[in-house]
């Protein structure tokens, strides 16, 4: 099984850290040399571990926060 390469090509912002130090992280990631993408996952304190997490294009974050925005005018 071949290893999985990265880039944070930049790192946007901590959502929240757990108890152990894990943090929750929006990136724009390029995985594999392909074009960078949004990443929220989290990351170890040292940042050489990662968590599951899920990937987005521009389009399906731009989505995202009309979906959240929605959210906020229900409460």
């Amino acid at each position: 099984m071949s290893s999985i390469s990265y880039e944070i090509v930049k790192k946007l912002g901590t959502l929240g850290e757990s108890s152990s130090g894990w943090t929750k992280q929006l990136n724009l990631i390029s995985w594999s040399g392909r074009a960078p993408k949004y990443d929220l996952r989290d990351w170890s304190p040292g940042g050489e571990k990662m968590g599951k997490g899920v990937t987005l294009s521009l389009d399906d974050l731009k989505k995202l926060k009309q979906l959240l925005n929605q959210l906020d005018e229900l409460n």
